[in-house]
């Protein structure tokens, strides 16, 4: 897989969060994920269509989640599982526009699905793709997150 993929979603990331949620997060070294368990308590999903098909997900663990909710919307906040439902779904439909963006820049043309949010500990994540999946680990002040992606 190529890594220069990645990059679009790395750019996505730093700078959806650091606007949208006060994150500053670190990306760490992509790497071909191997199973499709998540790495994490709360994860938004995307699907691509267009020229070729794919998805990419961001996956939070649940303190990071919790501060990113928190920073979006204050101390105001109503009912947490409901708010970082509706907090991830939206982060995630920001770095996928974002990401489709940049990719567009090497070549690829892609639409977005509506997001999908799924919570729980050890839920599994299942790509659109059948093709190898890039995960990207990050690390934040107050957590961590990864994203993955795949591109048929």
């Amino acid at each position: 897989m190529d890594v220069e993929l990645a990059k679009p979603f790395i750019k996505a990331a730093v700078d959806v969060l650091s606007t949208m949620a006060m994150i500053t997060p670190e990306a760490g070294r992509p790497y071909v994920k191997k199973n499709n368990v998540a790495q994490g308590d709360v994860t938004g999903l995307v699907g691509f269509t267009g020229e070729r098909s794919g998805s990419v997900s961001i996956t939070f663990d649940k303190a990071l989640a919790i501060t990113i909710v928190k920073n979006m919307l204050g101390e105001d906040v109503q009912n947490i599982i409901e708010d970082v439902k509706d907090a991830v779904g939206e982060l995630v439909n920001m770095v996928s526009g974002q990401a489709r963006a940049g990719l567009s820049q090497q070549g690829y043309s892609f639409q977005g699905s509506t997001p999908t949010v799924i919570m729980g500990d050890g839920h599994t994540i299942s790509h659109v793709s059948s093709g190898p999946i890039m995960a990207i680990p990050f690390t934040a002040a107050s957590g961590e997150f990864t994203i993955e992606f795949c591109i048929e």
